[in-house]
């Protein structure tokens, strides 16, 4: 069985696509402290909700010293589309096929809806702190006042 990383772990410094066709990793942030939140499929309810909760917050986010960065595994142009339909302000990355962050830390994962098996995101969010160490995790998130607890607990930190 292997072991996924916890709070008080180093956040794993995997390289993934962004938007515009760029690359992004959780190391360019050191520094300063960073939310990544890990969503199913970009234009989908509760992801849209996630995605325009974090972005009605960034400017809190930004005063907070804490960075934004949701991650799915959707593609640039999807994440394109999303951002556009949405006017989201908060930074999407695409997390590899194989082997990528999401995979790493254990929230792609098998999943079951109406007896089909399938690979999918665990809806995750994941603090780390300036030195780049996972400072909390939230796994299985509901979204609903989700952008909230978490800007809490980034002040916190």
């Amino acid at each position: 069985m292997s072991t996924f990383p916890v709070v008080g772990d180093a956040m794993p410094d995997i390289e993934m696509g962004t938007p515009d066709g760029g690359t992004v990793k959780p190391s360019d942030f050191k520094g300063q402290k960073l939310v990544v939140f890990f969503y199913p499929k970009d234009n989908t309810p509760g992801c849209t909700t996630e995605a325009k909760d974090f972005t009605a917050l960034k400017s809190d986010f930004d005063a907070a010293g804490t960075a934004l960065l949701g991650v799915s595994k959707d593609s640039a142009k999807k994440h394109q589309n999303f951002i556009a339909k949405h006017d989201l302000t908060t930074p999407l990355a695409t997390d590899a096929e194989e082997g990528g962050l999401s995979d790493t830390l254990g929230i792609w994962t098998e999943k079951q809806m109406y007896g089909k098996t399938y690979m999918g995101m665990v809806r995750s969010t994941y603090l780390v702190g300036a030195d780049g160490t996972i400072a909390r995790v939230w796994n299985k998130v509901k979204v609903k006042g989700h952008a909230d607890e978490v800007l809490t607990a980034a002040k916190a930190l």
